[in-house]
């Protein structure tokens, strides 16, 4: 006769639950491993949220200094500029008075027009290049404007026979640049005058392109702009 040890036997119940507890404890380790790397990640987040602030506070920091180091650079730009053009000014009118006023002996006597300008109801100064250095009427122009000045031009007949008869002339009886050109097919001065006396010029139908030339007692000429030639500046006499 057998006999059936009942404390080994295992019914399907039991065999059951044993399956359904290991799922569960199987389940839980892998809820605690997620809730483990969830709360890492937290802690990691919380940390650079964090680092975040703090470099932002930084930021904050460093843009409060750099706008008053701009504030400082802009005041001390502003400074510098009104100090150089101080000097300028000082400096020019030192120049002006030098150049109208030269002191001779201690003493000083000052002139109308300055050294190697030559006084004729304004200043002229007349460029006699010699053939390699001559100008076009746009490096003329240049030139005088470097010598605050200007090609001359004429206001008035009278004007325009000193340009005309006064000996600037050498070797040769060459000429010389004006304020005078073609402008949309008129003869127009420097200052924006049309030329009202065309006789003075030795051509009745104005070439765009070309600007004039005064020669010593025979009134201007129309040549291109791009030609070489002598010029006169002029400028205003000062009132002495």
């Amino acid at each position: 006769v057998k006999v059936q040890n009942k404390a080994t036997e295992q019914t399907p119940v039991t065999n059951d639950l044993k399956r359904n507890q290991t799922q569960l404890t199987l389940q839980m380790n892998n809820l605690t491993q997620t809730f483990n790397v969830l709360d890492k990640e937290v802690t990691n987040l919380t940390k650079e949220n964090r680092n975040l602030k703090d470099k932002n506070k930084e930021l904050k920091t460093q843009n409060k200094d750099l706008e008053a180091e701009k504030k400082n650079l802009t005041e001390t730009e502003i400074q510098n500029l009104t100090t150089s053009s101080n000097e300028h000014n000082v400096s020019r009118a030192q120049w002006s008075i030098d150049a109208y006023c030269p002191q001779e002996n201690n003493n000083r006597k000052c002139k109308a027009c300055q050294k190697g300008w030559e006084l004729n109801s304004s200043c002229y100064a007349t460029n006699n290049a010699d053939q390699g250095e001559r100008k076009t009427w746009e490096e003329a122009r240049k030139d005088c404007r470097g010598k605050i000045s200007d090609l001359a031009v004429a206001i008035n007949e009278e004007e325009t026979k000193i340009i005309c008869e006064k000996s600037w002339q050498k070797n040769e009886n060459t000429g010389y640049w004006i304020g005078l050109r073609v402008e949309d097919g008129k003869w127009k001065w420097l200052d924006g005058r049309d030329l009202t006396n065309n006789s003075w010029i030795d051509q009745s139908s104005p070439s765009d392109g070309h600007c004039a030339i005064s020669l010593q007692n025979q009134g201007f000429k129309s040549v291109s702009c791009d030609e070489k030639n002598r010029w006169i500046c002029k400028k205003k006499a000062l009132s002495v």
